[in-house]
């Protein structure tokens, strides 16, 4: 606990949420190269570029979305967005476990945020076998208090259920939560819960004028144990307005 004057403040009543994939694990490359090769085993022809329109969306949501704009029901046998979802996944757990590495500077990020006396969730749109498999992977299942998955909410991000499902469970106001997100659906979504968002939006991404939105934007991972201060600062002064 810390003191201002006489009044004692706890240090557990604030939490960092983070998105795992982009921020935590440099997972979006891959994400793009399984999308690619499901999509393409029934006909649909995806560029790299294409992807980036889903970006952040719960993977379910991004085969219904190709499905709506060039369905591919003339492909025998048939093959349902579900069914290509499932393989998306199967693809990304083959992925993470034969290329998969932690985002640089993520473990010091981590570090950092539970020895400033955050408590530390994680808020993802992947489904939980694929967050099970990187937690794992990476030896963090023991740094996230609480873990959510969006595929466990009725709508998937941007709308704002899986933060506010994050923020229930830690049992904190939204404005005790600080969110870190590369994408704009991301970021969205933790704006929308009335959580603040630092942005760390990928190069391909940068440019992107939703991220005006941010409550604070960081060029990388790494800028985090820095910004620990300025972040703490500035969510003090907004608290008390």
């Amino acid at each position: 606990m810390t003191y201002q004057g006489t009044e004692v403040v706890s240090r557990q009543t604030r939490a960092m949420i983070f998105d795992m994939d982009g921020v935590l694990i440099d997972s979006e490359p891959l994400w793009r190269r399984a999308e690619i090769k499901c999509f393409g085993a029934v006909g649909l022809t995806l560029t790299e570029e294409d992807c980036l329109q889903t970006v952040g969306l719960r993977i379910d949501e991004v085969a219904n979305y190709w499905f709506e704009r060039t369905p591919w029901s003339g492909v025998a046998p048939f093959v349902a967005p579900s069914v290509i979802a499932d393989n998306i996944v199967d693809e990304m757990v083959a992925l993470i476990a034969s290329e998969g590495v932690p985002a640089q500077g993520a473990q010091e990020a981590i570090e950092a945020v539970q020895a400033d006396g955050w408590r530390i969730a994680l808020a993802s749109s992947s489904s939980q076998r694929l967050i099970d498999t990187v937690l794992e992977s990476f030896g963090w299942q023991s740094y996230f208090e609480v873990v959510r998955s969006a595929e466990n909410e009725r709508h998937g991000k941007p709308h704002p259920a899986v933060y506010l499902a994050a923020v229930r469970e830690l049992a904190l106001e939204p404005i005790d939560c600080v969110a870190i997100e590369d994408s704009a659906n991301g970021m969205t979504s933790a704006l929308e819960a009335g959580v603040r968002c630092v942005a760390i939006p990928e190069a391909a991404t940068r440019n992107d004028p939703r991220f005006d939105s941010a409550t604070w934007r960081l060029d990388s991972l790494r800028d985090v144990p820095e910004a620990l201060s300025m972040i703490e600062c500035e969510r003090n002064e907004r608290s008390s307005l």
